[in-house]
């Protein structure tokens, strides 16, 4: 019965929470100017190609690591 009831209550508490947080709008692309000029894109204009290559360099790694650890087991 504890546990119905402690399930019941986070079930309850979770549906609920979304209602409640609210998050900020997001600022405007041009560094806060108006609508009529700037050229920076909505996205940002930060780089994502060296952080992307050493994320799959560091995951191809772990990989690597757990293959490697794996076949020791065997």
């Amino acid at each position: 019965m504890k546990k119905t009831v402690t399930i019941f209550i986070l079930f309850v508490s979770l549906s609920i929470l979304p209602f409640a947080l609210m998050a900020q709008n997001p600022p405007h692309p041009n560094g806060g100017s108006g609508p009529t000029g700037g050229n920076t894109p909505v996205g940002g204009g930060a780089p994502l190609g060296s952080g992307l290559i050493l994320m799959m360099a560091l995951g191809s790694a772990y990989a690597l690591k757990k293959t490697i650890k794996f076949k020791a087991e065997e």
